[in-house]
């Protein structure tokens, strides 16, 4: 499986999450820095992603939805705060209204991104870095935990390792 570990430290306010994947870190880093890569596994299968806006370079922008099983549109952002192709990258997430403005009712995370060589493959960290123990809880209680595993879990199929079905979608 993909996805090693889910740590959450709520004294520190972090959510790891550890992956690991049988791909050269170059293509575990394309799944980040191309928008039609990203779309298709960004958010759980359930809520896949279109990706709107993505400028990967430091001060730059990346826009996305997600849409609901029910048709629901539900927005997003990132504000990129620092980029080392082809491992590290930082980024403020939050939820975005409608017209795809930062919904300032619902709480941001920082998230920071690295990728490691590993014995036959490549390792992939994200911490998410939490404002509040009272917002960590808050995007905890609405999937946040859930939703990343199972977005992080179609990695796989999409570098073409393990369900080769999920490898020839999309």
């Amino acid at each position: 499986m993909t996805v090693m570990d889910v740590t959450k430290d709520p004294e520190a306010r972090t959510m790891r999450i550890a992956a690991r994947f049988d791909a050269p870190i170059s293509r575990v880093w394309q799944i980040w820095s191309e928008p039609r890569q990203l779309e298709r596994w960004w958010g759980p299968p359930e809520y896949p992603a279109t990706v709107l806006e993505h400028d990967l370079a430091p001060g730059g922008r990346v826009a996305y939805s997600m849409t609901g099983p029910d048709g629901a549109q539900h927005r997003g952002w990132w504000r990129v705060v620092a980029v080392e192709p082809p491992r590290y990258l930082e980024f403020e997430d939050g939820f975005a209204d409608e017209a795809g403005h930062p919904n300032t009712d619902l709480p941001t995370t920082v998230v920071r991104v690295t990728l490691t060589e590993a014995q036959a493959g490549t390792a992939m960290e994200i911490v998410s870095q939490f404002p509040s123990t009272d917002a960590m809880e808050q995007l905890l209680a609405m999937g946040t935990e859930e939703g990343m595993r199972a977005a992080v879990g179609q990695i796989d199929g999409l570098l073409g390792i393990g369900d080769s079905s999920m490898a020839s979608s999309g």
